[in-house]
């Protein structure tokens, strides 16, 4: 599986720690939010999707034709950046051509022509009030290629302590990461998960492999603000919407995820990510087993006073860890200047060295490539 590399940095950040703050101009005025369209599709360009960026170029373009749609963009509250603003919006076009609600925008979609602005501007006017009911919700995106990242984190894992994992991820969505052990990875020539999965995960890879390592998983739950259902079609069809349109690729692995998951995901509740993981952490665990708390590019949506008490929960909990019962932390985010995307790691178990945090990889932000550090540095406290 390929795609465009990552940009690279040197920045060894394990995540946003918050909004970023958007650009100042040398007047002092702050840029106007419509323009991050614009930003957005030169993203998408160089993550090797032209057509998404011509249809936020154009979208920008034709945006005066739904009033209110524009007024909810230009006075968008935060760092639009941080809360995917734009690709809300994308993903609401991507639903409309794929329902088939205006013709011109599917058969835009289905290659039949090229005239974006015509076909972008009628479902910016005709469909404004669905486009707005899309800008209200975060992307639901459920990468399942990053989930091959954490299965790399895992084999680290493994390879220390030799015991089974019981997995918390926060901002779960659909649950689809939580299978990571239902597919097959091949990372670095290795592989690992179930070998004849249907869905066969294997990511660009740079560095040495992951230490070879038993991954058992013998629980999995996460929780959501919205947590979706797959054995609903409309939220099957939803989070098809969220893929780039003509990304073959990411819609196969979404397809497949979604039809090994359908009858069995784990469970993710409906709840806050602080109360939940609360709650989750302080309930006894098993002997014999690595609790893990995951994430991915969830971070960046959580109020600066959330983000520290999620810390402080996780840090907590470290400080109780025993070599019987270790806890670990693993996160796929961007770091601080949204320029790369970091697998970092953190881990207890009542010893020297505990709370260092590692950076393991830079990954690709779909999980399309990854660049393994070999054997990791230490860092600072998470």
């Amino acid at each position: 599986m390929s795609t465009a590399s990552p940009a690279t940095s040197p920045v060894p950040e394990e995540a946003a720690r918050g909004p970023v703050p958007p650009p100042v101009a040398v007047d002092g005025t702050l840029p106007d939010k419509r323009d991050y369209l614009l930003r957005q599709s030169a993203i998408a360009r160089s993550l090797g999707s032209p057509f998404v960026g011509d249809v936020l170029t154009a979208a920008r373009r034709q945006l005066s034709r739904a009033p209110a749609l524009e007024a909810t963009i230009a006075d968008w509250p935060g760092d639009p950046a941080a809360s995917a603003m734009s690709l809300r919006l994308n993903a609401g076009l991507h639903a409309l051509a794929r329902r088939g609600t205006f013709p011109d925008l599917s058969g835009l979609y289905a290659g039949q022509h090229r005239d974006f602005d015509r076909a972008i501007g009628e479902a910016l006017e005709r469909g404004e009030h669905m486009l707005l009911v899309w800008m209200g919700h975060p992307t639901q995106t459920n990468e399942v290629r990053r989930s091959s990242a954490f299965m790399a984190a895992l084999a680290v894992l493994a390879s220390r302590y030799g015991l089974p994992f019981e997995l918390l991820e926060i901002g779960a969505s659909a649950g689809l990461n939580l299978f990571v052990d239902r597919y097959a990875h091949n990372l670095g020539g290795r592989m690992f998960g179930q070998p004849e999965s249907p869905l066969q995960l294997a990511p660009q890879w740079q560095g040495p492999p992951p230490p070879q390592a038993d991954v058992r998983i013998a629980a999995a739950r996460g929780a959501d603000l919205r947590p979706m259902r797959l054995d609903d079609p409309h939220t099957r069809e939803r989070l098809m919407s969220y893929v780039w349109p003509g990304d073959e690729v990411r819609s196969e692995c979404l397809h497949r995820a979604m039809l090994l998951a359908r009858d069995s995901a784990p469970p993710v509740d409906r709840a806050n990510a602080v109360s939940w993981l609360a709650e989750r952490l302080a309930q006894p665990q098993a002997a014999g087993t690595v609790r893990v708390v995951q994430h991915s590019m969830v971070l960046q949506y959580l109020p600066e006073d959330e983000l520290a008490a999620t810390r402080e929960t996780i840090w907590a909990a470290g400080r109780r860890a025993t070599p019987e019962r270790p806890l670990a932390r693993m996160g796929l985010e961007w770091n601080r200047g949204r320029s790369a995307v970091m697998l970092c790691m953190t881990h207890w178990s009542g010893g020297p060295g505990d709370g260092q945090r590692v950076i393991l990889a830079q990954c690709h932000p779909y999980g399309a490539s990854i660049e393994w550090n070999g054997l990791p540095a230490t860092g600072g406290q998470t």
